[in-house]
């Protein structure tokens, strides 16, 4: 049988080959609109001058100004291209993947009592304020209500964070969302479509804002800062140029200019960056949802951590039988087993798990009895045997109506349970107590050391749970968080959040219910998991397919790979700026007899303005292609200071930048020497 994470992940196979060329080519001409490229000042700025170069070309009088026009057009529709064409694949690849999620979703389904008595199927969204509806064991509430009739074991974990199951009763509420764990309800709905808990959730994700990261803020200032200032310099060359010598310098070549000195390079190639992040934590079995998710994992400050579901499997389970004075374990261990057959929950199920390794058996022996299923009245399930012995499991006050002799260990044994955040439940052999099975939300295994990394790396990590105070420090002690918060609710996670991130702290959230939904909104990055509801999926901006909290920890060192991966091409970048402003500006005024004497700077030898224009600009337009590679593959990331990193960069990246243009773009000019166009 499939596993769900492995039919998501074929799923998700299938998703992402579901963007094909034919659109992301329609898309990358669709945002070469102004109204999209402004976005990027950097690729607006080169737009612009293309349509300059192309008014040129149509109102040029001569063939051969025609010419140089039309080819420094042609390059630079080409640079622009380049960048909306790795904009549009990497939205392409997003929406395949939302598409996804949103398929994935479906609506729940309810009962409708009709006047006659009778029932019939609805969608849940349908439901109004008034409706009546039946809720059967296993269902999923459809809709807010109230119970009219019947008592039952409701699970709130997705919507409260609470691991127990909550015995709901005649006049209490239930929330769209949860399920009915045993017996039988009568609701009555009480809110119209609109109304309900769960579009409270949304209206809070859709209200929630993400910050800028401070990488995205610096790097915007830097990226425009350079625009404007190299503006300022071609602008300026105009002027200069005619005050020397009449047309010595025309608007076509400046334009050129203007575009080989702005940092054209990191500007085309952020989205590349970004789509690179995404695919190195799709291969960790992380979804993420844009590539400033993955960036902004790599300035982590606080991680906050909802328990069930993600610190802990979310379900109870048994972790020991402890027997009543005289009685032998193995005795408990038979007496469990044989009364938790035919419990299908995941607790009954963990409890003959454990009675197996006990007693020592590879296969589940066949009993025979009268089951008693488990009831919300009694509190209590188990066996009536042909011999006429009677086995019961349940709650300590359920099990002390049924003995007639109670020790004085049950309830000792029952308070170290509960005060180590688990709940006990008792084994009774007719009217005896046997013994206690501790049922414990088992904290999933490596958390402690993961947590300890995160530490290291001065990322502090925080438990929001809705458990109770002693159920959360047991826990939070035991995952090895540094701190936590009990009795929270959504607005409560939220508000944490907003703390965190007002005292200038970004902030991570994973979680999986619907109640951690409008957090992981908020949250700079929101990794919700696989086993979550639809309502977290959605809301976070990541999706861990394989569940497992402490992924965060991968996905953060792929942001700090990303950081560093444009950190250094953004070195390298202004270092190609610098480099082609002093090839080409001592070319460009060699035909202006009082400026001759920059001819001694022109160490590529290069001979005519337009051809090192054009080298010049081609250069710029075939490297962008070429460090995709680099953006793709990203640098290797080494745990060390921001010093170190920098120097690294700057001897590396740095000297390389500077290098490269000058063997680039004499090579270029030589070769368009030969077809007569340098």
């Amino acid at each position: 049988m499939v596993s769900d994470t492995q039919a998501m992940r074929g799923n998700l196979a299938s998703a992402k080959e579901d963007y094909r060329l034919p659109a992301v080519l329609r898309d990358t001409f669709v945002k070469l609109n102004p109204r999209d490229m402004i976005h990027n000042p950097v690729m607006f700025v080169v737009e612009v001058g293309t349509i300059v170069t192309l008014g040129l070309t149509l109102t040029a009088h001569s063939g051969s100004a025609r010419q140089y026009d039309l080819i420094v057009t042609l390059v630079l529709f080409i640079t622009v291209l380049f960048a909306t064409f790795a904009e549009a694949y990497a939205e392409a690849r997003g929406r395949a993947q939302a598409d996804f999620l949103r398929r994935s979703r479906h609506e729940a389904q309810a009962r409708v009592i009709q006047a006659d008595g009778t029932w019939l199927w609805a969608d849940g969204s349908t439901l109004i304020k008034g409706m009546r509806i039946v809720v059967e064991a296993e269902d999923v509430i459809p809709g807010d209500g109230v119970i009219i009739e019947g008592v039952g074991a409701v699970n709130e974990s997705a919507i409260t964070g609470e691991s127990a199951a909550v015995i709901k009763a005649p006049g209490d509420s239930v929330t769209g969302g949860t399920s009915l764990l045993s017996d039988r309800l009568i609701v009555e709905i009480t809110s119209n479509p609109g109304e309900t808990f769960l579009d409270r959730m949304i209206a809070l994700v859709e209200g929630a804002q993400r910050q800028k990261t401070p990488n995205e803020i610096a790097l915007s200032a830097l990226l425009g800062v350079l625009t404007f200032i190299f503006l300022l310099v071609v602008v300026s060359l105009g002027p200069i140029a005619q005050y020397y010598g009449k047309n010595a310098v025309n608007t076509t070549t400046l334009v050129a200019l203007l575009v080989c000195l702005i940092p054209t390079t990191i500007g085309a190639l952020l989205s590349a960056i970004g789509i690179a992040g995404m695919n190195r934590v799709a291969k960790i079995q992380v979804v993420a949802k844009s590539g400033r998710s993955v960036e902004a994992a790599g300035d982590i400050d606080t991680l906050i951590l909802d328990k069930t579901g993600t610190i802990t499997i979310g379900n109870r389970m048994a972790t020991a039988f402890l027997p009543m004075p005289g009685i032998e374990e193995r005795e408990v261990a038979r007496l469990a087993l044989i009364a938790s057959l035919a419990d299908t929950t995941p607790e009954g199920q963990s409890i003959v798990e454990l009675a197996q390794k006990v007693l020592g058996m590879n296969q589940v022996p066949e009993v025979v009895g009268d089951v008693v299923p488990f009831s919300a009245n009694t509190r209590m399930s188990g066996i009536d045997l042909p011999n006429g012995q009677i086995v019961r499991k349940g709650a300590i006050a359920a099990i002390k109506t049924l003995a007639g002799d109670i020790p004085e260990e049950l309830d000792r044994y029952a308070e170290e349970v509960a005060r180590k955040g688990g709940t006990p439940l008792a084994i009774a052999q007719d009217n005896r107590v046997m013994g206690v099975i501790p049922l414990q939300d088992i904290v999933k295994p490596g958390l402690k050391d993961r947590f300890a990394q995160f530490r290291t790396m001065g990322i502090c990590t925080v438990m929001a749970t809705g458990d109770n105070q002693i159920t959360a420090q047991v826990i939070a002690q035991e995952a090895g968080v540094d701190d936590f918060v009990a009795e929270v609710n959504p607005e409560a996670k939220l508000s944490l959040i907003r703390r965190e991130q007002q005292a200038g702290k970004l902030v991570a959230m994973t979680g999986d219910g619907t109640n951690d939904a409008p957090a992981l909104a908020q949250a700079d990055v929101g990794l919700a998991m696989n086993t979550g509801t639809m309502a977290a999926k959605e809301a976070g901006n990541m999706l861990d397919l394989e569940s497992n909290p402490t992924k965060l920890l991968d996905v953060i060192m792929v942001g700090k790979q990303l950081l560093i991966t444009r950190g250094a091409l953004t070195t390298f970048s202004i270092a190609n700026d610098v480099a082609k402003y002093f090839a080409i500006i001592p070319a460009m005024f060699t035909t202006v007899p009082v400026l001759r004497g920059l001819s001694a700077l022109n160490i590529m030898g290069l001979k005519t303005p337009h051809g090192a224009i054009l080298s010049a600009l081609i250069f710029n337009a075939v490297i962008i292609p070429a460090l995709i590679p680099f953006a793709v593959k990203g640098v290797k990331y080494r745990p060390e200071s921001a010093d170190k990193l920098l120097t690294r960069n700057i001897f590396n990246w740095g000297i390389l930048g500077v290098i490269i243009p000058f063997i680039g773009i004499w090579g270029i000019d030589r070769f368009l020497g030969l077809f007569g166009l340098a």
